[in-house]
């Protein structure tokens, strides 16, 4: 059945209920409405499984998946972004109504080049006409050209000493191969940041006379960056002593045609990739702290953690047993020990990782995240102090649901205009916090996410959201979080087109560069800073630019300078 014709249905009963006086027809009704919206819901979810099943079937015998063609006037039902909510949207009626763009000058940001004077011809002037300077006009273009040059070595032989001797290349191109800095730059430019593929930088440089080859070009993608993976690990370093909390997402991955994980790792001032094989709560760890290698502490918290995960109080009393209390572990070491105790696989990871996120909270070597903003997977769980939750992720739950019964949609609707108004307290108490404020919006969350209607499916939603209270009021206590993820997920876009583009990499060199290039492309975009001339400054040697680690903590000085509060 459709579900418009559901909806009428529905629309008919209720006209005739109406006008019922009786209580209990009306608690009837609205019991079976609410079984009315599972079993759609139920339905509707089972029919896009077998749909992809079907699609799945058809391409393993080599054939096409259903095609997924939208009409041209149809509204898209999937479509569960919140961006008008977040950005303070009021309805449809002022949505249509377009708002004038406002336009940064950009004149001030041209470099000119050279200038050439447009001369009027004296000979259509009248005799008054009198010289009132220059009228401007700046156009922007740019040539691509060649730069080939032929280094004549002047070559001296001493008969004496029987030896040769031989004039210096300039520092930038001795030792570096049959290529120039130019070149050098564009490569991992163009991959990079421009998403191309190998076969077009190869086409692009051959269309300019470069007579390169695409075996070079695959070497100094994968074998040209190794200062620059250094350079990635200052970024790191930097950005996580920049600010009190981090940013984290993760997105799928293809490497040698294996199935991998992207995770994001982000702030303000930098965004970081690391595409792992999995996206456990130690490789998570692992990310936090750069992949260095792992160390492990059997101390009060990691004993409150096994209590967490529900290990048995027999394990517990065998780990105690076995395990020196406050001493930090090599993994070597701490494997070998909990090779002793007979662990089922559950077990031994979950003790692991209690160990392993304690030692991480105690040692000093390296930043501890206080705040990590993500969503709510269990692997991000206990990381951090404290974890901040996007209400954005939050809100999209409820835009997934699709109620049929016209009460049911008015009531999804008022409580979405409530849950958007309060978003908007939030976001104006980070832009002013006060302490009435920090003390009355708890209490309106409490009021707001306590609603009770006549849609079941809208009130587990809701209780579900009360659940998350206090990581979603953690910016009452820290107003510089943000109260999305947006940043990450952004970040995390770069990765799904690079993976549009060349669907995985193909060894572990060429995922360390990729990695590493969209690290320094990513971070040099949020410093202000043109990635090919910070690439060109690196590959010459001539150093002139700060590094980008060094600008972060420059942006994060200033950043804490600003936001200080006045005494």
């Amino acid at each position: 059945m459709k579900r418009k014709t559901i909806e009428d249905a529905i629309e008919t009963l209720q006209a005739d209920v109406a006008s019922a006086a009786d209580l209990k027809t009306k608690t009837i009704l609205s019991g079976l409405l609410n079984l009315v919206e599972t079993l759609y819901s139920d339905n509707e979810s089972l029919r896009e499984e077998n749909q992809q099943l079907k699609d799945e079937m058809n391409r393993l015998k080599g054939e096409q998946g259903k095609p997924d063609i939208k009409g041209r006037h149809k509204k898209d039902t999937s479509d569960h972004s919140s961006e008008k909510e977040r950005q303070g949207g009021k309805g449809d009626e002022e949505n249509n109504n377009k708002k004038t763009r406002q336009r940064e000058a950009k004149l001030p940001k041209v470099a000119i080049d050279r200038e050439q004077v447009c001369p009027i011809d004296k000979n259509v002037l009248p005799k008054d006409a009198k010289f009132k300077g220059y009228s401007d006009v700046v156009i922007q273009d740019i040539k691509i050209t060649t730069d080939n040059v032929k280094y004549r070595r002047e070559v001296y032989y001493s008969p004496s000493l029987g030896k040769t001797f031989l004039g210096q290349l300039p520092a930038d191109v001795a030792d570096k191969g049959e290529f120039g800095v130019g070149i050098r730059s564009l490569i991992p430019l163009l991959k990079s940041e421009c998403n191309l593929s190998e076969s077009c930088i190869l086409s692009f440089f051959q269309n300019f006379g470069i007579a390169i080859s695409s075996a070079y070009i695959s070497n100094q993608w994968t074998k040209g960056a190794t200062d620059f993976h250094q350079e990635k690990t200052d970024i790191i370093e930097a950005g996580l002593a920049s600010t009190a909390y981090q940013q984290m997402d993760d997105t799928g991955a293809r490497v040698s045609g294996e199935n991998h994980y992207t995770q994001i790792l982000c702030n303000p001032f930098y965004s970081a990739y690391f595409t792992v094989p999995h996206k456990d709560r130690l490789t998570v760890l692992d990310v936090l702290k750069n992949f260095a290698p792992r160390q492990y502490l059997y101390n009060l918290l990691a004993i409150s953690f096994l209590e967490d995960f529900h290990l048995s109080k027999k394990m517990r009393k065998a780990v105690d047993q076995q395990l020196s209390k406050d001493t930090f572990f090599d993994e070597g070491p701490f494997n070998c020990l909990l090779d002793a105790i007979k662990l089922g696989p559950q077990q031994r990871t979950r003790i692991e990782e209690a160990c392993a996120i304690a030692a991480y909270r105690e040692q000093t070597a390296a930043p501890v995240v206080g705040i990590l903003m993500c969503d709510d997977a269990p692997q991000f769980k206990l990381l951090a102090q404290h974890i901040a939750l996007c209400w954005i992720h939050d809100g999209r739950h409820y835009k997934k649901l699709r109620p049929v019964a016209p009460q049911h949609k008015k009531a999804l609707k008022d409580f979405l205009t409530q849950y958007w108004l309060f978003y908007h307290q939030l976001k104006a108490y980070k832009e002013a916090p006060n302490n009435q404020q920090a003390y009355i919006l708890p209490q309106e969350f409490d009021t707001l996410f306590s609603t009770k209607t006549d849609y079941e499916q809208l009130d587990e939603r809701i209780a579900k959201t009360r659940a998350k209270r206090d990581a979603l009021l953690l910016v009452l206590d820290h107003p510089e979080l943000p109260l999305h993820n947006n940043a990450s997920e952004l970040a995390a876009r770069v990765q799904a087109r690079e993976r549009d583009v060349s669907l995985h990499t193909m060894s572990e060199a060429g995922t360390k560069a990729k990695d590493t290039f969209m690290t320094i492309s990513q971070t040099a975009k949020k410093l202000g800073v043109r990635t090919y001339e910070y690439i060109r400054d690196r590959v010459s040697g001539e150093l002139k630019l700060p590094s980008l680690a060094q600008l972060i903590r420059e942006k994060s000085l200033e950043h804490e300078i600003i936001n200080e509060p006045i005494p």
